[in-house]
């Protein structure tokens, strides 16, 4: 009986030291990585928590997560026509309400989520809605999201400008 209990304990002891060395390798990664400097970004953006352990999460840790300044600002420029609700930069979602296109007869409403540094159509996901509560067609979606795609692209070219 004692036998097992020791047996036990020292399994328990074993367990929780390799599970705190988890925690305890730090990752060193560029800071600049994900940036973007005079207009174009830098290729290494990697989601890599560097130095993060499982503890972090209750411990209030670094949840920074970087959006590219280009399709959040194509993002609000192409659907100017849609009054924004909420705008959380911090998060990378936009939230609008209903509004008409310019010469056009539906209203619809939108909730863009950019999720990745990278100027890349996989940064980029647009939810669209019709007034009556129905998704619009897939034909829909992609062209307000290539048209969002190419008003980031252009706005990275002003900047590589100047």
């Amino acid at each position: 009986m004692i036998a097992s209990r020791l047996k036990n304990a020292f399994v328990m002891i074993g367990l929780s030291v390799v599970l705190a060395a988890c925690g305890a390798t730090e990752t060193k990664l560029d800071p600049t990585a994900s940036t973007v400097a005079s207009g174009r970004e830098s290729k290494g953006s990697q989601r890599v928590n560097g130095g993060a352990s499982l503890f972090d999460a209750f411990r209030g840790g670094n949840s920074e997560v970087k959006v590219n300044r280009f399709l959040w600002t194509a993002s609000l420029e192409v659907l100017n026509f849609l009054p924004v609700q909420a705008a959380d930069p911090f998060t990378g979602v936009i939230t609008t309400g209903y509004g008409r296109p310019p010469g056009g007869g539906r209203a619809y409403r939108a909730t863009i989520l950019i999720s990745d540094p990278a100027l890349d159509a996989r940064s980029l996901n647009v939810a669209l809605q019709t007034s009556g509560g129905g998704a619009v067609s897939a034909g829909t979606q992609r062209a307000v999201e290539d048209a969002i795609l190419n008003r980031a692209r252009q706005l990275r070219m002003q900047a590589g400008r100047f």
